[in-house]
């Protein structure tokens, strides 16, 4: 199961995700600073793929297609933010 209230301690945004989307691959920094969290303007760079979700910040986002430890990636810095 997957924590549904994730933040980052790099932007100190919480981590929105999105369920059946990935993100295009010409996805980069400074799409998510302008954009984040306005859904309308994110939608821009979200591919539809059922099954996948996308999960964002302000400065890091990633694609998941499958089961993923998110703990093994080093460079996201998301904790759980409530529970």
């Amino acid at each position: 199961r997957a924590c549904d209230q994730l933040r980052c301690t790099a932007c100190d945004f919480r981590v929105s995700l999105f369920d059946d989307y990935v993100w295009d691959q010409s996805c980069d920094y400074l799409f998510f600073r302008n954009n984040m969290p306005e859904l309308s303007k994110l939608r821009a760079k979200m591919i539809k793929k059922k099954g996948a979700r996308a999960y964002a910040c302000q400065c890091s986002w990633r694609s998941i297609d499958g089961l993923t430890d998110l703990q093994t990636e080093q460079q996201l810095r998301w904790v759980c933010g409530k529970h």
